[in-house]
């Protein structure tokens, strides 16, 4: 399953040590599934992590950011699907994210924002074959997917 996951869920990843969302990521970084980011996404990361309220309430410095934003760029696939031509959301931030996510062609996009529920943006997702998820949902599917293989 190839898998982009929104900053809202990369946040909880990054903050919540023992969250769905950082499971989550440990599951795709295993073969056959791929995690997808861009540079876009990336860069919007950062900027939350160094939000110092974020930073507070996690108790992350900068090295902490830092290491977390290299493991993920170790493990994922960063797509640059270069100019953003997709304006669907009225979230202008969620434009690069479905450029990439179908540039990148994933099967789902994991995310709690509900801007992504319009009508016009589950539409393109359609279009493209690409599923919304929330970070539970796909942490279910992937489990029970993996609990089959065995």
């Amino acid at each position: 399953m190839r898998a982009l996951l929104d900053t809202n869920v990369l946040v909880r990843a990054a903050t919540r040590p023992a969250s769905p969302a950082r499971e989550l990521l440990r599951y795709l970084r295993a073969d056959p599934h791929r995690l997808v980011l861009s540079p876009f996404l990336l860069t919007e990361l950062s900027r939350v992590l160094h939000y110092p309220r974020v930073r507070e309430q996690a108790q992350l410095d900068d090295v902490d950011v830092r290491d977390f934003l290299d493991g993920l760029e170790e493990i994922a696939e960063v797509v640059d699907p270069g100019a953003v031509v997709v304006e669907l959301s009225r979230d202008p931030d969620d434009n690069p994210i479905l450029q990439a996510a179908a540039t990148a062609r994933v099967d789902v996009i994991c995310t709690r924002d509900r801007d992504f529920e319009h009508p016009d943006v589950a539409a393109f997702c359609a279009a493209h074959g690409i599923r919304i998820l929330n970070e539970v949902e796909l942490l279910n599917e992937l489990r029970a997917a993996g609990a089959a293989d065995k």
